[in-house]
């Protein structure tokens, strides 16, 4: 239990810096659990809806390989 969600911490915060760059490049991560903060003149965005998108996708496509 421990390993997943510590895998889920590092997977956001990852997404998390990685996210700005690639939402102006291909337009994704504007799902409705997606939450941007403006703090102090800097963006910070937490991508939950994306993370868990993307891991049941992963899982699904990993299931059938």
């Amino acid at each position: 239990m421990m390993k997943w969600l510590l895998t889920i911490v590092i997977v956001v915060i990852v997404l998390g810096l990685v996210m700005p760059r690639l939402r102006q490049r291909v337009g994704s991560g504007r799902l409705p659990g997606d939450v941007e903060v403006r703090w102090r003149g800097r963006d910070y965005f937490f991508p939950f809806a994306t993370t868990i998108v993307l891991s049941l996708l992963f899982v699904a496509v990993s299931r059938f390989l």
